[in-house]
């Protein structure tokens, strides 16, 4: 979810990269051991930047699934991880972080490649990041705790906090890498064995992790990595009768069909989903800040953000002047090589996702949206946008309404703080929002009327994997991050026992 940019740190070595690459066909991680698919087919990984081929992937299916199930359900049952004191947990946890941070460049060059971000981004960010979850989440096995209760003298009372069982974690391919760990790490700090599917546009950092959790130590079975697409792979976990919970992050279409799928054994499901997040611009706002940080909040990551502020609502007297800033401030957004240190906006992450975004484009200029930047493709090799401005946008638009997941943003004028909120909030969304105010008052009862999981005040994009994050309406259920995903991988268990 992080749209903030960290500070710059270069990539210092890519020697192990070749190696990782040249070995293709990359094969399925199931119970410790790196297998082809069982229907032998392959598909291939596509760098978005320049639309080469950087090398074939096993696409595993029902029977790939199968197979990963009855590892992870082995390893669980047998409690190589579940019994697994809590001390030695965090301690390997701790090992895992340690080598994330070992082989940042090369997890950073790989992201870049398969996903088409900046380099530098995805190692101050996704990498970086991903190591923090580690570190954070390694704390938590000593402290899942139960409770003892008051009750009559002839009992004694108490409640356990076990692991969810067999987890099956589906990642989307915008932070493949932070995204995989986001789920991976809480799970397996509750005590809980999984199988992993990485989106099919971006499989190899999830691999690359799987080879990491392999060196650190995590026995065999434990972590599961099943490459492949959602119908199929994706399919296959959300119907698994012996998979007991759903981890889900993703389209809002994918995710209802997730949620139908697991109606046949009950298992538990969380999802987060899309977003059409308000960036609400209030009068009284430090305008500087507000455009500056506005231009990162959509354009980040190209755009392909969940909490993305693509609508950008500014009261109608400072509108004008407002996205004059804002289209002046987006011409700064650099496009080109991902691998270059000075890049800000990399290719979208395929060709499916390239088609989609342009036509969204012609629909907004059909809707009769002014576009004052952008507005087309860049020319060349390459799935390249240039960073978009809509104004004169009408909330009832499709540019205002549906999920684009590219860098277009659709300014949007109020009258005053309550059509704002009403405006805000007329969506089917509810991931995150924003408001810019210097009115203290203001801003702490503009965040309590916005309809999000997150809120944001006077910034956008601020993360803390100690904080909950999740949606409201579509947008999914469920809270990752803090101690309240504990409770998306745990279950509890009441004992009395009779004295």
């Amino acid at each position: 979810m992080a749209t903030t940019q960290a500070a710059s740190e270069k990539i210092t070595s890519v020697t192990a990269i070749p190696a990782f690459i040249k070995d293709s066909p990359k094969k399925l991680l199931i119970g410790g051991k790196w297998v082809s698919a069982k229907s032998g087919k392959t598909f291939e990984s596509i760098n978005p930047a320049t639309e080469a081929v950087i090398c074939q992937v096993a696409e595993g299916d029902k029977a790939d699934v199968d197979e990963a199930v009855k590892a992870a359900r082995k390893a669980y049952e047998t409690g190589k991880w579940s019994a697994m004191g809590p001390h030695e947990r965090g301690r390997l946890l701790l090992k895992i972080a340690d080598l994330i941070e070992k082989y940042a460049d090369e997890l950073a060059l790989l992201e870049s490649l398969d996903n088409g971000k900046p380099v530098v981004q995805a190692k101050n960010i996704d990498v970086r990041g991903a190591a923090a979850q580690f570190r954070y989440f390694a704390g938590w096995p000593t402290k899942i705790y139960g409770e003892t209760n008051p009750s009559d003298p002839s009992i004694f009372s108490y409640t356990l906090r076990e692991p969810m069982g067999v987890c099956g974690l589906i990642v989307p391919w915008n932070f493949p890498l932070l995204m995989a760990v986001q789920k991976t790490a809480p799970a397996l700090a509750c005590g809980n064995t999984m199988i992993l599917k990485p989106a099919e546009q971006t499989p190899l950092t999830a691999l690359r992790f799987g080879e990491i959790l392999l060196e650190a130590g995590v026995p065999e079975g434990v972590v599961n990595v099943i490459t492949g697409f959602g119908p199929g792979a994706g399919s296959s976990i959300a119907e698994h009768p012996d998979i007991d919970k759903v981890s889900f992050t993703g389209s809002t279409e994918v995710g209802k069909l997730i949620l139908q799928a697991s109606a046949g054994n009950l298992k538990r499901v969380s999802l987060e989903l899309g977003g059409k997040s308000p960036n609400i611009v209030l009068p009284d706002a430090d305008m500087d800040a507000a455009v500056n940080t506005a231009v990162n909040g959509v354009f980040f990551n190209s755009g392909q953000v969940c909490v993305a502020g693509t609508r950008i609502f500014v009261q109608r007297d400072q509108y004008e002047g407002f996205v004059e800033r804002l289209t002046q401030a987006s011409r700064k957004m650099t496009i080109g090589d991902p691998l270059s240190p000075d890049t800000r906006l990399g290719p979208l992450v395929s060709k499916e996702q390239f088609d989609r975004v342009n036509n969204y484009l012609e629909i907004g200029k059909k809707e009769g949206a002014r576009v004052t930047i952008g507005g087309e493709k860049v020319s060349g090799k390459g799935y390249f946008v240039k960073p978009t401005v809509f104004a004169d946008v009408d909330n009832k638009m499709k540019i205002a309404r549906e999920e684009i997941f590219g860098p277009v943003a659709a300014a949007i004028p109020f009258k005053d703080e309550n059509d704002a909120i009403l405006q805000g909030n007329d969506t089917t969304y509810g991931l995150a929002a924003a408001v810019w105010t210097r009115d203290v008052s203001r801003a702490h009862r503009v965040a309590r009327a916005l309809k999000a999981g997150t809120v944001w005040v006077n910034n956008y994009g601020s993360s803390d994997v100690a904080m909950p994050f999740g949606g409201y309406k579509q947008s999914g259920f469920g809270r990752e991050g803090g101690r309240h995903v504990i409770d998306l991988f745990t279950q509890i268990k009441s004992v009395y026992v009779k004295l």
